[in-house]
């Protein structure tokens, strides 16, 4: 069994010099003066989060987690920090960083800190995003929870000695499947990975309700527009991009889906809605929303095509989907006219408008996801985890995969959760089960 110990590697500087509350090897936040703010927003998560409040009541005495430690890289908010309690009560030792650089809540950190969490994260930390991923390695985890596998990333790049005594870990979005997903056809993944993201209850649930319901409060809260009338272009039609395109709808919104795969571009049209290449939707969207996973999907001659008053946003976990960069050699002029809102008035005298500078528009404008959503995310998180411990104190060597979370244990999740809604399914009869294996019946 692994045991815990004190750290006593010295900590480098951070690039940044704003002010900031930290006590080195222990926390780095913007203020401990908002945990009282932040117990109250963590306290509404989990009064909304009943499948993981569960798993936390029935694994507080046995502590499977015990002498186990935990880097996690994940978004800062109330959800994470009931995911972080549970890990806490079930014996694990945490060190935890932000996985963006503007999905941080402040008071949710502060109170986190507070408790004693090691967290390194706060609102805003671009200069410093990776120095706090490496202080959460600085305890020398046992397990890596991660979301877009930047954490992950870093282990291989530039710690790989740590991945020795790594028994494994889990990511949470699908940008950071792919990135796993590749280092593993390459042979290069040093410990095995449980690719949370691709769980039913994950992918078909907090992909496509979370992120529709919540990029649509994001951009709201960023705007104030009204979007029943206007012409809503969602880039990408995966599970996150069916789900913006289906809320958009809801709000009246004509919407327009632009896609490069064209099973998904026919599930698009099968659902009613107006499937263009972005050259010809660049010319008639009043919003649009890239959702991809991919580079460059808005670019300079998208940004000379598009109308007056457009708004850009992304929801895609990289900040690489709108070029950037590109827009500003288009730009005459900027500033933020609303929070979260940045006015590009371009050499051509139009205005454009970026959200969230083009980050996670869903986490940086608003809260992320709702917790009854995330309660069934983070319930796979858990049991995922469990599974890698178990695997260890059997002696079960994995293989160095990105590996899939099991049937029973989606059922499981979805069971419960179905159970705290107060609501019941039919079962099998004991002649249907057989039926299921019964190869001789026919017409």
């Amino acid at each position: 069994m692994f045991h815990s110990r004190e750290l006593s590697m010295s900590i480098p500087p951070r690039r940044s010099t704003e002010p900031l509350d930290e006590r080195p090897g222990q926390y780095c936040i913007r203020s401990l003066a908002l945990a009282p703010e932040g117990y109250k927003l963590i306290e509404w998560a989990e009064a909304h989060m009943p499948v993981l409040m569960e798993l936390r009541r029935r694994y507080s005495q046995s502590k499977p987690f015990a002498g186990y430690r935990i880097a996690g890289c994940l978004h800062v908010t109330k959800e994470t920090a009931v995911l972080i309690r549970t890990f806490v009560a079930a014996g694990a030792e945490v060190a935890w960083s932000g996985c963006n650089p503007l999905s941080t809540n402040d008071a949710v950190a502060a109170a986190l800190a507070a408790e004693g969490i090691r967290i390194f994260a706060w609102q805003g930390n671009l200069e410093d995003f990776y120095w706090c991923i490496e202080r959460t390695l600085d305890i020398e985890p046992h397990l890596t929870l991660d979301d877009g596998a930047d954490l992950i990333t870093t282990v291989h790049e530039k710690y790989p000695e740590l991945a020795q005594r790594i028994i494994g870990g889990t990511e949470e979005t699908t940008t950071g499947v792919i990135r796993l997903r590749a280092r593993a056809r390459q042979g290069k993944l040093l410990y095995p990975v449980i690719a949370v993201n691709d769980a039913e209850t994950k992918w078909d649930f907090d992909n496509v309700y979370g992120t529709g319901q919540s990029t649509i409060d994001g951009i709201l809260r960023a705007t104030s527009v009204m979007l029943a009338g206007k012409v809503f272009v969602v880039a990408g039609y995966g599970h996150c991009g069916s789900g913006v395109a289906r809320r958009a709808r809801g709000m009246g919104a004509r919407v327009i889906v632009t896609e490069v795969r064209p099973i998904a571009a026919l599930k698009a049209v099968l659902e009613g809605y107006e499937v263009l290449p972005m050259d010809e939707a660049a010319r008639i969207g009043d919003i649009f929303c890239t959702a991809t996973g991919m580079r460059d999907v808005l670019r300079r001659h998208h940004f000379e095509l598009m109308k007056d008053g457009a708004i850009l946003c992304n929801t895609g976990h990289y900040d690489v989907e709108i070029n950037l960069q590109e827009l500003e050699e288009l730009t005459l002029r900027k500033r933020e006219i609303r929070p979260h809102c940045t006015e590009h008035t371009l050499r051509n005298g139009k205005r454009l408008y970026v959200l969230a500078q083009g980050r996670l528009v869903n986490l940086a404008a608003a809260e992320g996801h709702p917790s009854e959503v995330m309660d069934m995310s983070f319930a796979n998180q858990f049991l995922a985890h469990l599974r890698l411990v178990e695997a260890h104190q059997r002696g079960e060597t994995l293989p160095r995969e990105v590996l899939p979370i099991p049937s029973e244990q989606d059922e499981l999740i979805a069971r419960m959760k179905l159970e705290t809604m107060g609501i019941r399914i039919d079962e099998l009869t004991p002649e249907q089960r057989q039926y299921l294996d019964e190869y001789l019946a026919g017409t």
